[in-house]
């Protein structure tokens, strides 16, 4: 298991948490898509969520900052209410990276450049800072060679660890990454899931949808297993992973592991 250096040991208290979700509903029309959700993630811990499709998960996750508008509930972020229709939304969403299953590069910018813009436009960083600031982070994922290449010439792999490097570069308190393997060659994963390791041992706040049960086991602090809208089984990845409590979440880990 990676150890953070400041991960809670038992997140009892919600006050300090980084994410919390208290009774979360999401409805599509007639359709709950997301019936109740009730979960914490502690400073510095990395949560996996799982679960079979349509079961609410990558919902839940574009809830957390509102790309996604909950029905009913409440989300804190850091302590501050981002569903608050007083909130100042965009001050709290930029604590909040994202890594989308597709990567979401502009195809007319140079890599670099995708990394620059939002931090010249929505950080204020004059030029220089923004490049330094993106050159660090492209270093951080293996890609330092590639500034000047555009996302076309990029295979999928280096593309998802571009797009990680452009959320690192708006300085985020966490990091939300949504299925980011999903869409990769099967060995192209690797180089993608040693990204978010590093970032785990760094100690950064993550909430990863993902179906990769050795990532999960390995890094997650705490494993959420959802079907059906609701959060059936959480706790310790390795227990969970080992000896399932729930006859769903025991059906859906037959077929998976």
């Amino acid at each position: 298991m990676t150890t953070h250096p400041t991960s809670p040991t038992s997140p009892t208290d919600r006050s300090t948490a980084a994410i919390d979700v208290q009774e979360l509903h999401k409805y599509f029309g007639d359709n709950e898509v997301l019936k109740g959700i009730d979960f914490h993630v502690g400073k510095a811990q990395v949560v996996c969520v799982i679960g079979p499709s349509g079961s609410g998960k990558s919902t839940l996750l574009r809830c957390v900052n509102l790309l996604e508008q909950p029905t009913s509930g409440k989300i804190f972020v850091e302590g501050e209410e981002i569903t608050d229709p007083d909130a100042d939304v965009d001050k709290l969403r930029a604590r909040i990276g994202m890594v989308f299953q597709q990567f979401n590069l502009f195809p007319h910018m140079t890599v670099l450049r995708n990394l620059t813009i939002a931090q010249e436009k929505v950080k204020g960083r004059g030029k220089d800072e923004a490049v330094e600031v993106a050159r660090a982070n492209l270093a951080k994922v293996g890609l330092s060679e590639k500034e000047s290449a555009y996302p076309a010439h990029l295979s999928g792999g280096q593309s998802q660890r571009a797009a990680i490097a452009r959320a690192l570069s708006m300085s985020p308190d966490m990091m939300l990454f949504d299925e980011p393997t999903s869409a990769l060659d099967p060995e192209l994963v690797g180089d993608v899931l040693a990204v978010m390791k590093d970032l785990a041992t760094e100690g950064m706040t993550m909430m990863v949808v993902t179906h990769e049960m050795g990532f999960a086991r390995e890094v997650g602090d705490k494993l959420v297993f959802m079907d059906g809208g609701v959060i059936v089984e959480a706790g310790d990845p390795r227990q969970v992973l080992a000896d399932p409590q729930h006859e769903r979440t025991q059906s859906f880990l037959s077929k998976v592991l």
